[in-house]
């Protein structure tokens, strides 16, 4: 039993795919990896590239930031609070995708009021294929009329 101390992943991985009502087969053919890869994944006995778990998490439509901090890709201890903060808004089935975004504004803008300039990691976005640099996708108020 080699562990590659990836089992918080793997079980991170399965509740979210329970909570999405996948089982392990729909899962992977949604991510486009294979039954037993996935299962391997799940058992922590292998640990998936940053382009696999960008897949799996598209295909469960939850946020990559998270699934990177628990393989140990993004720098945990630093980013973890910042990162479930936002995959929890980015996952909000009530909310729209601008109130998502207006909400996610308003959390950067209070983080760096209270000193935490940091840049963010990059957002996954829920329907791209790749994760890009947060932009503002806002219209600016006053700016015309």
């Amino acid at each position: 039993m080699a562990s590659l101390n990836v089992g918080n992943l793997g079980e991170y991985l399965r509740e979210q795919r329970r909570n999405a009502r996948l089982s392990l087969r729909q899962l992977a053919e949604a991510a486009g990896v294979s039954n037993p890869y996935l299962s391997q994944i799940e058992r922590g006995l292998r640990k998936p590239s940053a382009e696999v778990l960008q897949q799996v998490a598209k295909a469960l439509r939850i946020s990559a930031e998270t699934l990177y901090v628990r393989a140990g890709i993004l720098d945990a201890e630093r980013d973890l609070d910042e990162v479930e903060t936002r995959a929890v808004i980015l996952a909000d089935p009530t909310l729209t995708e601008p109130q998502k975004q207006a909400l996610l504004q308003i959390y950067e803008s209070f983080r760096k009021e209270n000193g935490f300039d940091a840049s963010p990691p990059p957002k996954a976005e829920p329907d791209g294929d790749s994760v890009v640099p947060r932009t503002d996708h806002s219209d600016p108020q006053g700016a015309a009329g």
